[in-house]
């Protein structure tokens, strides 16, 4: 192989050609942004409904409901999580029994977006009891829904806890600085 010295007008040439492949190669790689969502797996054998709680810059807001197919995944809130806390309530729809905890906000039957926890009867809505989710402050959440059968028998957890978090306190954790839990 012979090797020839570049003239100045091939490296201005190579410099040029070069300088045009660049955007091209940024444009043909695939911009994938970061996941951050909350997410709930039901790993169960029977189709699940499920509601989260949580607090944003607005306040508290409960929503419902999300219909989960036996053994599939659910994203109920996209983006990066804004709270470290947050609360489920689900029911299984095929053998009855439900996932529930002592954080009590306002629920209905039907499809609902509620905003704040109090009062919930004299607004026409259920008292519904929600277990905590402890994100630990975490940008994005999975939480597995699994039967109590599954659980393995050296951690005995109430008939239809989930599986990854603890049961629900018999307490709430200290309201954070600007407002408190329901």
């Amino acid at each position: 192989m012979i090797s020839l010295p570049l003239t100045a007008a091939h490296k201005r040439l190579s410099r040029l050609i070069a300088r045009a492949a660049l955007p091209a190669v940024f444009l043909a790689a695939p911009a994938y942004p970061a996941k951050a969502d909350f997410r709930l797996c039901n790993n169960t054998g029977s189709r699940v409904g499920v509601s989260i709680g949580y607090k944003d810059n607005e306040g508290w807001t409960t929503e419902g409901w999300w219909n989960v197919s036996s053994r599939s995944c659910e994203t109920l809130l996209r983006g990066a999580l804004v709270a470290r806390y947050y609360y489920i309530y689900a029911v299984d729809y095929d053998r009855g029994g439900e996932w529930s905890g002592k954080a009590y906000m306002c629920s209905r039957e039907k499809e609902f977006t509620i905003r704040g926890t109090d009062n919930c009867l004299a607004r026409g809505y259920d008292r519904t009891g929600f277990f905590e989710v402890d994100t630990g402050e975490q940008r994005s959440w999975t939480v597995q829904l699994t039967d109590a059968a599954e659980q393995a028998p050296d951690r005995p957890l109430a008939p239809r806890a989930p599986i990854g978090t603890s049961r629900p306190p018999t307490t709430l954790p200290p309201p954070p600085p600007g407002g408190g839990k329901p």
